[in-house]
């Protein structure tokens, strides 16, 4: 069911590049909910993803961008404001990639070169799109920008590896530049820290289906799902959300404030007793 609680917004969605993208979800209720949006992702994964089929459905266009380009981000906010006809309200950075993790090195012996491409993708692609807009001036007043989280920046989580340095210096950078675009443009800037979803880049971690599955018996009300997130998002782009910046906000069913559910527990008792 859709409220028109976008009606009259526009904004750019980074990150979409299949069905099971959250970027995806958060681009089909964006305009659901009567928004406009400009889809963006690199010239890689517009080829190896199926993004032009989105575009269609959501009567829009794909601008490709390297969001680690300062130039690439400058090219692509001139474009969507001249797609808009002037400024738009609010964006999503659904950006993640560590070559260590996908390489399968271990925390204790990274590839430091690797360890630069991760940060640089995953969260200082984040300064580099929030200092673009900044000096454009490409976001209207009261303008919202979200980026996509996990837990593991609060918490060590196997396997997950140089990407919860990446995603604890992402919420660090929503944070400060928050404060800045606040003051500013009333611009607000929060991150969401989403359970566990199997998207492309999600099944890319090691133990994914078992660490999805702990989480579901950990959350009281299970994982949220990629349409969840989606909906989510969808209220910190909206009017509904005008005083909230500078948050990290959990998610995640429950997950992030439980010790131990009953259900782990019996889990747990059931694997001792065998």
């Amino acid at each position: 069911m859709a409220y028109n609680l976008l009606k009259g917004k526009k904004g750019i969605i980074f990150g979409a590049l299949n069905e099971q993208s959250i970027a995806w979800k958060v681009a089909e209720h964006a305009v659901e909910e009567g928004a406009e949006i400009v889809l963006t992702n690199t010239a890689v994964s517009i080829r190896i993803g199926t993004i032009g089929n989105l575009a269609e459905k959501c009567h829009t266009v794909v601008i490709p961008a390297d969001a680690t380009s300062v130039e690439d981000l400058e090219t692509l906010v001139d474009k969507a404001m001249e797609h808009f006809g002037g400024k738009f309200d609010f964006v999503l950075h659904s950006i993640g990639m560590s070559p260590n993790v996908r390489k399968g090195r271990a925390y204790y012996d990274l590839d430091y070169g690797f360890v630069e491409k991760t940060l640089d993708i995953s969260a200082v692609s984040f300064h580099k799109l929030l200092q673009v807009l900044h000096r454009k001036d490409a976001i209207n007043d009261w303008g919202s920008i979200v980026a996509l989280t996990y837990i593991a920046a609060q918490r060590t989580f196997a396997g997950y590896s140089d990407m919860a340095d990446a995603k604890a210096l992402l919420e660090s950078i929503a944070r400060s530049f928050g404060a800045v675009y606040g003051a500013s443009h009333h611009v607000r800037i929060n991150t969401v820290s989403q359970s566990p979803t199997m998207t492309t880049a999600g099944t890319g971690i090691a133990g994914m289906t078992d660490m999805f599955d702990f989480a579901d018996k950990m959350s009281p009300l299970g994982n949220a799902t990629a349409d969840d997130c989606a909906n989510y998002i969808i209220t910190l782009f909206s009017d509904l959300t005008r005083k909230v910046t500078m948050q990290n906000l959990y998610h995640d069913g429950g997950y992030s404030k439980m010790g131990l559910s009953a259900d782990v527990l019996r889990t747990y008792i059931a694997g001792k007793e065998k």
